[in-house]
């Protein structure tokens, strides 16, 4: 089947309420109409996920973002012209039409428009919002090709569009504009100095209205160290000597290196803990909650 054939494909079947995995700049995505609540609860099915985890909506543009939020602020405004389509959630206050279940019973939705070109045209055919977290099992870790995908969730999938290895290689960076103050609920690329010389002073800090936020998340089978590697059993070590030391190729790079570490039956993998700089923050955040334990 033919890339257009494939996307022609995938319209029709969530536009029957069915799943299909999707490339985006981050990570693939497990993706259902975003307004049907039925194929909403197939995600959470297909990926074990707790229905307490919200879902980040992707549309194909701002004013079909508008369309879904109760309120619009100035600040979503100027971050969605700065940094859509790309690696920036920003949360907001819903309108009815998005299903309770899709934003964990919350009154805000986090929604993005996605950079990769495959899925922004899936968007514009499709002409629904799409709820789509990452196309793996809850808390291992999230896919960046489509094998990745293939192997994780197999046939819980209806169909699985292959756009190639991810460009960003992490989750988005996470903003909240439903409360009393811009705040960053989860790091990723796009740094909090980028998000402050747009929207001025935005406040750190975790918070249910975002996805991500478990101890243990991102994360291998196999246990992960964040600092120096143990005396004894077989492992690898990940550090300055062979990782990036620019921080997006060492995001583009991780998650499929530790998908191939993994396979490999290893005692552990100690990595070196990262910068503590603004450009490294959502890749420290990615480690540490890949190495708690459970």
């Amino acid at each position: 089947m033919d890339q257009q054939a494939e996307l022609l494909r995938a319209v029709e079947l969530l536009r029957a309420g069915r799943l299909v995995a999707v490339p985006t700049e981050t990570v693939y995505g497990l993706a259902a109409n975003a307004l049907d609540a039925s194929a909403v609860s197939r995600i959470f099915q297909a990926k074990g996920r707790p229905l307490t985890s919200p879902l980040i909506v992707h549309v194909a543009t701002v004013g079909q973002a508008r369309d879904l939020a109760a309120v619009w602020p100035m600040e979503a405004e100027k971050l969605a012209q700065a940094f859509w389509p790309g690696p920036l959630t920003i949360i907001v206050p819903k309108k009815p039409c998005v299903p309770d279940l899709v934003t964990a019973g919350l009154p805000s939705v986090g929604l993005r428009i996605p950079s990769h070109p495959l899925t922004l045209e899936l968007l514009r055919l499709c002409e629904l919002p799409l709820a789509a977290p990452s196309a793996n099992l809850f808390t291992g870790i999230s896919p960046t090709t489509a094998e990745h995908v293939r192997q994780g969730l197999g046939g819980a999938v209806d169909l699985v569009l292959d756009g190639g290895p991810c460009d960003v290689g992490i989750e988005s960076t996470v903003v909240s504009l439903a409360g009393t103050g811009p705040r960053i609920l989860r790091p990723g690329q796009i740094s909090r100095d980028r998000i402050e010389a747009v929207i001025g002073a935005v406040e750190v800090g975790a918070g249910a209205e975002s996805p991500g936020q478990h101890p243990k998340h991102y994360s291998p089978k196999t246990r992960v160290i964040l600092g120096p590697a143990p005396g004894t059993g077989i492992g690898a070590i990940l550090n300055s000597a062979n990782m990036p030391s620019d921080a997006h190729e060492y995001a583009r790079r991780l998650y499929g290196l530790l998908h191939e570490l993994d396979a490999k039956g290893l005692d552990w993998i100690a990595i070196e803990p990262p910068p503590e700089l603004p450009e490294w923050a959502g890749i420290r955040d990615r480690l540490v909650r890949a190495s708690s334990p459970v």
